[in-house]
């Protein structure tokens, strides 16, 4: 299975210049753990759960003056669109990174998580099953699950 299977296509971005407060409020707002840092279309980095933690909050900096920028993991750690998801996870584990944004040249076509592979390729039978008996009981999937669920039940 490829990358481009399971990606999230729609990725929320903030650029470079985005105050940490108004990044964390987006995240809040998507209930997401990460954004990508995008700079004129082209991705440049990433803000993560955890960035904000560390060198926000550990270190008692304002969110109203810091940029994201100043916080953001950079270089970035990107994956390709035709990516084999076993491929796709090793790049990752190999790289510390929890969260793969995915491009097809230099632009940014969506994003994958080290949860999405190890759900995709662990439980796939299991998740099958309890999709389909949600379904059943009028149970609809929020927006950001609805590519992985159409995997599974078409």
């Amino acid at each position: 299975m490829a990358v481009k299977d399971i990606m999230v296509e729609e990725v929320i971005t903030v650029n470079p210049d985005t105050k940490v407060k108004d990044a964390v409020e987006l995240m809040n707002k998507h209930e997401i753990g990460c954004l990508v840092v995008t700079k004129k279309g082209r991705p440049v980095g990433i803000i993560t759960e955890r960035d904000v933690l560390k060198k926000m909050f550990c270190q008692s900096k304002n969110s109203e003056q810091v940029r994201v920028s100043e916080i953001m993991s950079a270089p970035l750690v990107v994956g390709k669109v035709d990516m084999d998801l076993g491929d796709a996870a090793r790049l990752m584990l190999k790289q510390n990174v929890k969260k793969l944004p995915i491009v097809s040249g230099e632009n940014l076509v969506g994003l994958v998580t080290l949860t999405d592979i190890v759900r995709v390729d662990h439980i796939e039978h299991l998740l099958i099953n309890i999709i389909k008996q949600l379904r059943k009981n009028g149970w609809n999937p929020p927006k950001r699950m609805n590519k992985i669920v159409g995997l599974y039940i078409t």
